[in-house]
């Protein structure tokens, strides 16, 4: 192998950021988000790539030619990019990142046997309480989080790959068990990535995710003059999930008719009584073409109290 390092970055900015920045190597920027839609175990593959086509195609109306000048070319730059003496991955402590993370790992496994691969993973930062992003450090702190990177044991690879196969299987249950149980993993973020990875499912009360609970409650509790506003207070509440403006409008819509208003904000009555779980909304949110990772979304529901999913065996 040569002696040159590949960065594959979370995305575009980050990219940007360390050719900046003039860090040496070859660069591939993931440009998926494969924390929603259906997933399958097989990064890469044909029908991988096809089930994440569909998703975009059915949900954000992604052309083709965009997918496949966005995505799918990037993806054949890193299959072809075989040279590398080290394999650096940049992700951020979000939901959205670590999803990502631990199938580019899952992909690093299969074709990338006995590569070199570490890891600069952002979040906690001295003398910050509030976590952060690649793009809120200062170039020192860049500097600072590539010196530490945390190089990765087969083992580590191994760990990764087994998360990636449950978040892809039919059934989210095993994942309630396995996340917590070892401390001494490298993927310091992973496991509160996946506990709000489960609230995703909906509560047993009213039917709603956490997400779309607190969509609703933001709107309640704020003085909203218009849907972008209702937006921009959900990006700085919910940093864990890591969603984009795109990702939200897509939810915000999917609870339209809970809404009389986006200009200013304001539910309807049905929409406050649902968010005081005083009726339930899951019948006619219930989607069977809707997935997170592989499994249904609306064949399970949070328990509340008990802090579980159930399944739905009918």
């Amino acid at each position: 192998m040569g002696n040159s390092i590949l960065h594959i970055t979370n995305g575009d900015s980050t990219t940007n950021c360390l050719k900046k920045l003039k860090f040496s190597g070859d660069f591939i920027t993931w440009r998926e988000m494969l924390c929603e839609g259906k997933t399958t175990t097989d990064v890469g593959s044909e029908s991988f790539w096809k089930n994440r086509f569909d998703f975009f195609k059915n949900s954000y109306k992604v052309s083709k030619k965009k997918f496949i000048d966005f995505t799918l070319k990037e993806y054949r730059n890193l299959c072809n990019k075989k040279e590398s003496k080290e394999i650096v991955l940049w992700f951020e402590y979000d939901l959205f990142c670590q999803i990502n993370m631990i199938a580019v790992i899952s992909w690093l496994k299969t074709y990338r046997k006995g590569y070199h691969i570490s890891l600069v993973c952002s979040g906690n930062v001295k003398d910050s309480k509030k976590l952060k992003g690649l793009g809120e450090l200062t170039e020192n702190q860049i500097h600072q989080h590539y010196k530490n990177r945390v190089d990765l044991t087969q083992d580590d690879i191994e760990y990764a790959d087994y998360i990636w196969q449950l978040y892809c299987s039919d059934s989210p249950l095993r994942l309630e068990t396995v996340y917590k149980f070892n401390p001494m993993s490298p993927f310091q973020y992973l496991a509160s990535a996946i506990e709000a990875h489960l609230l995703r499912f909906p509560s047993i009360d009213n039917g709603l995710s956490t997400i779309e609970n607190t969509i609703l409650e933001t709107a309640n509790t704020h003085n909203l003059l218009s849907k972008h506003q209702l937006v921009g207070e959900l990006l700085k509440s919910q940093e864990i999930y890591g969603f984009g403006d795109l990702q939200y409008e897509h939810k915000i819509d999917k609870l339209q008719k809970l809404f009389t208003s986006f200009d200013p904000v304001k539910l309807s009555r049905k929409g406050k009584k649902i968010l005081a779980n005083e009726m339930n909304y899951y019948g006619e949110l219930r989607n069977e073409n809707s997935y997170l990772g592989g499994a249904k979304k609306y064949s399970f529901l949070f328990n509340n109290q008990s802090e579980k999913l159930l399944q739905i065996t009918s």
